[in-house]
């Protein structure tokens, strides 16, 4: 045997019944849960419980992150919002018009991440605005990890249900 055929065994590009493909989503859902907007969440339960030093901390980190995401978000959103919905379709068409599973795959895995980058805009505005520090601004970080953390379960959800009708509707074949 060949270590190309040893390799495409290991990663087989039938992504709902490949247990990578459900490692890599627990591991996405899992790492956006806790990097809220690029700050740990130990970080947040740190500075609320502590306060001091640990508060100045993630202020300091939090103003870095929404300074960039904003910064990011006026020079090149506008491009990033049209390469990204031309991808999202692109993905979309391949995957459920065409019948590309690796394409499903990817699309149940891009679409509820963008609509956490998006989230993830919103609330630096909403943080860079209110020019919000300590109780108001663990709140807002705490009200970002929930709604991520509810388009996780959603997505986990959808996908669990899609690739459970892939593997038992369609089959292991493809049909």
């Amino acid at each position: 045997m060949d270590w190309y055929q040893t390799l495409f065994e290991l990663i087989d590009m039938r992504s709902f019944s490949n247990l990578w493909y459900w490692i890599v989503l627990a591991v996405i859902w899992s790492t956006s849960s806790h990097w809220i907007m690029g700050v740990p969440y130990d970080m947040v339960l740190r500075a609320k419980r502590q306060g001091g030093a640990a508060q100045e901390d993630l202020e300091d980190l939090v103003r870095i992150y929404v300074n960039r995401l904003l910064y990011i978000g006026r020079v090149s959103g506008l491009w990033l919002l049209g390469f990204g919905c031309f991808a999202l379709t692109m993905l979309a068409l391949l995957g459920f018009v065409y019948w590309m599973e690796f394409a499903q795959a990817v699309f149940l895995l891009a679409l509820p991440l963008s609509l956490v980058g998006l989230l993830s805009i919103s609330t630096a505005r909403l943080i860079h605005v209110e020019e919000a520090t300590g109780e108001r601004l663990f709140r807002r970080l705490m009200r970002h990890r929930i709604y991520t953390q509810i388009i996780g379960m959603v997505s986990i959800f959808v996908t669990a249900l899609w690739g459970m009708y892939q593997n038992l509707v369609i089959g292991p074949l493809g049909g």
